[in-house]
């Protein structure tokens, strides 16, 4: 099998990937549930409904709706669909399908069905080896990516090396590329950045402003790293290993929660500012069109964080306006008095 690489997920971010690999010459197997996008691609070059100004070189692409075929096509498979869709996806795969494939996860979330990450999920129902698990994170908007806008990835994996040749794929002239061995704590980092964001749109669909946006989102990492911190000292504590250290400052920590909280690109804040302003939870979904990973991020982490025991009230705050139908203005008074 040649060294072939492979895309499942049609959104915004699977377009944005697609592009960074077919403009670096890349050939992609490309995994596309609608057969209508694949015509119109072939036809248009161009995903009528995402990233609408990217265009493709339609030599470097391989079509299909056929999940199978395009994993044993491939020997590399960037995963790139929701999570709360994931598992309704992988469910056509027989459980071997996986075998000796590298798995590359651009999903920003938890397994909805269990709180599970995603290499925790495709180890229970793939045997898929953490060894051929990698991930990419932020901060990186799909939009920029389209516009060429100077971004940066970062990748990460148990083996630098082999990260490494990885990320080579990606690094272009508009995209910078970071390896680390980070694997748990930047997929945990971009679960809860995205909860916060929810949060910042929130606030200002209230008409806070940047000075309690400021505040917010410092209060914001500080409740990632406790998180963070209280979840190492448990699994080290079963794993019988000293916890990992991270690095908070990193652009996959800090970075990727900044942008996420203050950009216009960003779905998880713009689905929060509809929520503040007043629609429901159906209407803003209805409104964005695009899933905002927060949302269900939000459940995943409050349900995760019963065995955790972390301090959390932002995520909490988040959960309580999302699920429990508490008032936004009810539950920020509530943060305002215990933000320092």
């Amino acid at each position: 099998m040649s060294n072939s690489i492979g895309i499942i997920g049609s959104g915004s971010w699977a377009t944005a990937l697609a592009k960074i690999l077919t403009d670096n010459g890349q050939h992609i197997h490309w995994w596309i549930r609608n057969e209508d996008t694949i015509r119109h691609m072939q036809l248009r070059h161009h995903n009528k409904h995402y990233l609408t100004s990217v265009y493709f070189d339609t030599s470097l692409l391989s079509l299909s709706n056929d999940l199978l075929a395009v994993v044993e096509a491939c020997d590399e498979l960037v995963l790139a669909v929701p999570s709360a869709f994931l598992e309704d996806v992988l469910s056509q795969l027989p459980a071997d399908a996986l075998q000796n494939k590298k798995m590359i996860s651009a999903i920003k979330g938890l397994v909805p069905t269990s709180n599970v990450l995603i290499n925790e999920y495709l180890e229970q129902q793939f045997n898929l080896p953490t060894d051929q698990y990698f991930t990419i994170t932020g901060p990186c908007h799909a939009e920029e990516v389209a516009n060429e806008k100077l971004s940066y990835l970062t990748f990460s994996g148990t083996h630098p090396e082999h990260t490494q040749l990885i990320a080579d794929k990606f690094a272009g002239s508009y995209l910078q590329t970071i390896v680390n061995t980070d694997m748990i704590g930047v997929q945990l980092a971009a679960v809860l950045k995205n909860i916060y964001a929810m949060g910042a749109g929130i606030a200002h669909g209230q008409e806070y402003g940047d000075n309690f946006l400021s505040v917010f989102i410092t209060n914001c990492f500080r409740e990632m790293q406790s998180f963070l911190e209280k979840y190492e000292e448990q699994k080290a504590a079963v794993e019988g290993t000293p916890p990992v250290i991270h690095n908070y400052n990193a652009s996959a920590y800090l970075g990727d929660l900044l942008v996420t909280c203050y950009s216009l690109h960003s779905r998880n804040r713009t689905f929060g500012n509809m929520i503040g302003k007043g629609y429901s939870v159906k209407a803003a979904q209805l409104e964005l069109n695009m899933i905002a990973e927060g949302y269900y991020a939000s459940k995943c982490m409050h349900e995760m964080n019963r065995n955790i025991g972390a301090y959390m009230p932002v995520a909490q705050a988040v959960y309580a306006i999302l699920w429990q139908q508490v008032h936004p203005s009810e539950a920020f008074l509530a943060l305002e008095k215990g933000f320092i």
